[in-house]
């Protein structure tokens, strides 16, 4: 899990590093993509080190919202 969330969390840094550049947003949609699985994957290794807290079911939460507003952007392109 740790080297799933490093490599996901380097590809959103490129990404916003990318956009930020070069002032092109269209990749926008992707990079929060990324996000919300990185942010998904940080929330089920939070509850696998059973510690059921509050920060790994709102890291779910947060990663499920992400994915419910930027999915349809992404297949509307």
């Amino acid at each position: 899990m740790k080297i799933v969330r490093i490599i996901l969390a380097i590809i959103v840094l490129a990404l916003s590093a990318y956009q930020l550049i070069t002032e092109n947003f269209e990749l926008m949609p992707y990079s929060m993509l990324f996000l919300g699985a990185m942010i998904l994957v940080t929330g089920l290794s939070e509850l696998q080190k059973d510690r059921k807290g509050f920060w790994g079911y709102m890291s779910i939460v947060i990663s499920l919202f992400i994915f419910f507003v930027y999915i349809p952007d992404i297949l509307m392109n």
